[in-house]
């Protein structure tokens, strides 16, 4: 099987590395932040932002919500998601098994799949790893991902021993889909299994093991920001990546917190994606260089520094803080832009300064300044 990613640079003293996915259409650098699109839009902000603003290179679809809305026909008769949502970059989907887990309540699962009550209209529908896979050919995504249950915390070991050997029958069926099927538009899909076993050390290697052993191009972790303490990720995410391949691609699904992300990096991690810049952007909490700021706080009312200056131009120079809790205060939608922007403008320069430190050999000693700085909360 023909290799898509290269490392260009390693950390001497820990596991970070700095490496090149290739793709379809076009390069990412990692360690790389993937914006999360879920319906075909990063909320509120345009794809020519996105790239020009906020430095993407890469962005996030959801096969679950693009399934419902605007619908696989809709999409395949556009010419796929990138002529859809005009994005000419890499694209990669969740499988939908998030949301097996999230919508638990309005789901049911067995050996062939999950049925599930829309979120929409109520109407019914039903996931097998087969149809998934389907989807995501028709979504036309450059990375897709395998079917998966994510187990819930706290979960039992014999509950998340059982889903984990469901995880990995439903990806022997995602690979013989896959291997019988081809991509619809004309260049390569690469499918990444994922690595569950909740928080058992025992059950990560079982499963990192179990995924290694089917030699895909790239591989995620999933199952982990799911409500476990901060030190207990860490440590699966040490468990798995002393099994999963070093020439491969890491994939560390919905994580996290800027420290999240930087304590993952220092472990071996490659590729993040989380709805947490854009959220908390629109509800007016901001991620800088200096720590967290919550933009509707008075002190800020005449505050005419840029909202970030440790950012290099773009959004973040060029708004003063008095003017984005103005219009955020205002209900003015122009707000929640600019701050969905910087924040994943902030997202982007953390990860991109990560890589520039790994390849400079100074990657541990910069991170361990930059966790103490984005800890705090300036008022």
């Amino acid at each position: 099987m023909s290799r898509i990613f290269s490392i260009e640079a390693k950390e001497s003293n820990c596991s970070a590395r700095a490496g090149v996915l290739t793709t379809g259409h076009g390069e990412i650098k990692t360690p790389c932040f993937m914006p999360v699109g879920t319906g075909g839009t990063v909320k509120g902000v345009l794809p020519r932002d996105l790239k020009e603003e906020a430095g993407a290179a890469i962005i996030l679809g959801n096969t679950y919500h693009l399934y419902l809305r605007p619908g696989t026909s809709v999409i395949q008769q556009a010419g796929g998601l990138h002529r859809f949502m005009n994005w000419d970059r890499p694209i990669l989907t969740d499988s939908g098994g998030y949301q097996v887990f999230s919508l638990a309540a309005n789901r049911k699962l067995s050996e062939e799949g999950a049925v599930f009550k829309s979120h929409i209209d109520g109407s019914r529908h039903f996931f097998s790893p087969e149809n998934v896979v389907d989807i995501q050919r028709a979504i036309g995504a450059d990375i897709i991902m395998a079917f998966d249950e994510c187990t819930p915390y706290p979960a039992g070991h014999k509950e998340a021993e059982k889903s984990m050997h469901l995880t990995h029958r439903w990806l022997d069926r995602c690979i013989n889909r896959y291997e019988a099927t081809e991509p619809h538009y004309g260049y390569r899909q690469f499918l990444f299994p994922i690595v569950q076993g909740s928080t058992y050390a025992d059950l990560r290697r079982e499963s990192a093991g179990f995924v290694a052993s089917k030699d895909f191009e790239g591989n995620a972790i999933g199952g982990l920001s799911v409500g476990e303490p901060a030190e207990v990720m860490y440590d699966m995410v040490e468990v798995v990546n002393e099994i999963l391949p070093v020439e491969k691609p890491r994939y560390l699904m919905g994580v996290g917190t800027p420290v999240n992300i930087l304590e993952a990096i220092e472990r071996g991690v490659d590729l993040f994606d989380c709805v947490m810049p854009t959220r908390n952007g629109r509800n007016g909490m901001l991620f800088t260089t200096e720590g967290i700021i919550n933009i509707r706080n008075r002190r800020w009312m005449d505050d005419f520094s840029p909202i970030d200056a440790g950012i290099p131009a773009g959004i973040s120079n060029s708004f003063s803080k008095a003017y984005l809790r103005h219009l955020v205060i205002s209900g003015e939608l122009l707000g929640l832009t600019i701050a969905s922007i910087h924040n994943l403008s902030f997202y982007l320069w953390l990860t991109r300064s990560a890589r520039e430190k790994i390849v400079e050999g100074n990657f541990k000693t910069w991170k361990k300044e930059m966790v103490e700085r984005l800890s705090a909360r300036v008022q």
